[in-house]
């Protein structure tokens, strides 16, 4: 019996430095590209609502690496990455799915937006202030694996989760968000996905 070995998949980049491509969402007014970073929020005003800035395709089993750098102090700062996500229809700037989430009380614990509405899992906080560098650049890692989900933030691992549920989809697009409520701005830079 002959048994074909599919070729290795390599990480891609899916943020060029440059342009959006490969990406929508609100580019006009919450999201930018600044020092080859994309940039969402504001801290001069108060971000209005939720934000997303979302791949054009779907992806079912990875491993996703971004550098994030999440900056603000008033209101609430928060901000997270989408996954086996879809975007909702009422209110249209919303998504429904899987969130790496990431600000204080919620650093690198997974959260189930507009679905379940609740953190999944969470880290010890001991553990996360241990690793976490605040108001800068840090390395966060998602690896979602036939409905296991694992969490890394700066090389460190934060959580391990297997959805006990068989209907939540485990495909989607992934989503960039900035959270409304408080004067925030995110950065996200050095994207890539190795689809497993």
């Amino acid at each position: 019996m002959s048994c074909t070995v599919s070729p290795e998949k390599k990480p891609v980049s899916l943020f060029d430095g440059k342009t959006f491509n490969g990406w929508e969402g609100d580019t006009v007014t919450t999201w930018g590209i600044e020092d080859g970073a994309i940039a969402g929020g504001s801290l001069s005003e108060t971000v209005p609502h939720n934000e997303f800035l979302c791949t054009k395709k779907s992806y079912s089993n990875f491993i996703l690496k971004v550098k994030f750098k999440l900056t603000g102090s008033e209101g609430f700062i928060n901000t997270g990455v989408q996954f086996h996500s879809v975007r909702a229809k009422d209110p249209a700037y919303e998504m429904i799915g899987y969130q790496a989430d990431l600000g204080d009380k919620f650093w690198a614990s997974l959260y189930d937006e507009s679905r379940r509405n609740k953190t999944l899992i969470a880290p010890d906080s001991a553990l996360v202030e241990k690793i976490l560098k605040r108001n800068e650049w840090n390395d966060y890692e998602v690896r979602s694996e036939n409905g296991r989900i694992r969490i890394s933030l700066n090389g460190t691992q934060t959580i391990d989760y297997t959805e006990p549920d068989k209907s939540i989809p485990q495909k989607g697009i992934i989503g960039l968000q900035i959270h409304g409520g408080g004067k925030a701005k995110v950065y996200y830079k050095d994207i890539w996905i190795e689809e497993i």
